[in-house]
């Protein structure tokens, strides 16, 4: 659960920003005016702010200004009907990490506020206690796991950290690509210039042109200018449009060309990396990917692996994010009894690592005498069982905390249904199968005798 501030003075609007972050399990204050912006925004310190651009008696771009100057930690989203790209990219300037324009839709909404509070969890992890499988992870910053593929992705990082080598990173959405480009950028020597992370889906293409290549008139600074010396990481590389793809290819062969004759200006001296939740040779064979692009920022791919296919760091996972928000409440971090630990193990985890922090969160919550047990994991973790039967493991889904009485009757008519099905829906042979009077299998299924059956 993240703590969000949102400032539009459309009550309506401002009602329905704050009711989509409420269902998505945040704790959010809502003000309609910038004077009690600013005073919340001093005061909560959020996670991630929603601004509007013009609030009524202050302009949007003062308080993001000062969140960026007072609170660098907190994302903030800029929403306005009255934009342009110009706007937006001042906004982006001065720290804004996403811009709406309305109407927009709320599942744009959510998904814009659960990739901002993706971006501001590294900075969290600074205080990650890192493994000890070489002094490499000391600088990484605080990459977790000692499941094997973790391991050797850390080897690789030791062994490219410090070569200008353009990287592509590929896993899914939420499996922990942008820690492994703070983490090479963290290893290398260029760890104490800016790490600027740019995501290509976020957008519109011609403020996506003007972020890459400086396109727009009287603004001339890109995020490479901005990045200088350090490492830029482009995200969701496959949506980049094939114009851009184009532009980026050439560029980046620019900088290889001047860094071999040692003309690099300081604008282009960067270490690039690109990151895909969908495998670019796929884009490359359906004609959305440019090939010559992919071969250019492919020369070491690296796999991040989902996290269901590494349990054994999920233990792991789970003790930092309680540490994390028991700093932040002021608490104990509960335990996790060894119940919940085996659900949390049997799960597929299908958000990664982003859905196991907010699965720890709410059971935190939940939680009494300082133990987290199954029923204050989310319903969608509880109810996945694995059940040994003649020496074979099986999974189920059972709602657990129904009534008995409830789901024998549901399984009943599930059951029935089924064989219904199998019989070409003859009640009689159906009956005779499942071993019950015709009159049994009536009332079951909640009907009468003298109910003719369907026609064949």
């Amino acid at each position: 659960m993240a703590t969000i501030l949102v400032i539009d003075d459309e009550a309506s609007i401002l009602k329905l920003m704050a009711k989509s972050c409420t269902q998505q399990g945040h704790e959010v204050t809502a003000v309609q005016t910038g004077k009690e912006g600013l005073e919340e925004l001093d005061r909560l310190k959020p996670d991630l702010m929603i601004v509007d651009l013009l609030i009524g008696d202050m302009n949007g771009l003062e308080i993001i200004r000062h969140s960026n100057i007072n609170h660098p930690h907190t994302q903030v989203i800029m929403v306005t009907g009255h934009g342009s790209v110009e706007t937006a990219v001042e906004a982006m300037r001065l720290g804004a990490f996403d811009y709406l324009t309305k109407p927009f839709e709320l599942a744009d909404l959510q998904r814009t506020v659960e990739l901002g509070l993706q971006r501001g969890n590294p900075s969290a992890s600074r205080t990650a206690e890192p493994f000890q499988l070489s002094a490499i992870t000391q600088t990484t910053g605080g990459m977790i796991g000692e499941s094997p593929k973790i391991r050797g992705i850390l080897k690789i990082i030791e062994k490219i950290a410090d070569n200008d080598s353009p990287v592509l990173l590929e896993g899914e959405f939420g499996s922990g690509k942008q820690m492994v480009a703070r983490s090479i950028h963290n290893a290398s020597r260029r760890n104490h210039a800016p790490f600027k992370v740019l995501q290509c889906s976020a957008l519109p293409e011609d403020l996506l042109e003007a972020e890459l290549f400086g396109s727009l008139v009287g603004h001339t600074e890109t995020i490479f200018s901005r990045a200088a010396g350090g490492t830029v990481l482009l995200e969701e590389i496959h949506m980049l449009p094939v114009r851009l793809q184009s532009k980026l290819e050439s560029y980046l062969e620019e900088i290889n060309t001047r860094r071999v004759m040692n003309n690099l200006p300081v604008k282009m001296d960067v270490r690039f990396i690109a990151s895909s939740a969908k495998p670019l040779q796929e884009c490359v064979e359906g004609g959305t990917f440019r090939e010559d692009l992919f071969y250019k920022i492919s020369v070491i791919p690296i796999e991040v692996p989902p996290l269901r296919s590494r349990t054994e760091d999920i233990e792991l996972l789970a003790d930092h994010f309680l540490r994390k928000y028991a700093e932040r409440t002021g608490t104990k971090p509960p335990e996790v009894d060894k119940y919940a630990k085996r659900l949390l193990e049997g799960y597929s985890w299908p958000g990664n690592v982003g859905e196991l922090q907010n699965a720890m969160e709410r059971a935190c919550a939940f939680a009494e005498a300082g133990r987290i047990r199954p029923v204050d994991l989310p319903p969608k973790v509880s109810q996945k069982v694995e059940i040994t039967d003649d020496d074979e493991k099986t999974t189920h889904h059972l709602p657990i905390g129904v009534g008995l009485s409830d789901y024998v009757k549901k399984q009943e008519k599930l059951f029935i249904r089924e064989t219904l099905k199998y019989n070409g829906g003859s009640r009689e042979k159906t009956a005779s199968m499942l071993g019950v009077s015709i009159a049994t299998l009536y009332r079951k299924m909640g009907l009468k005798l003298e109910d003719k059956a369907p026609s064949h």
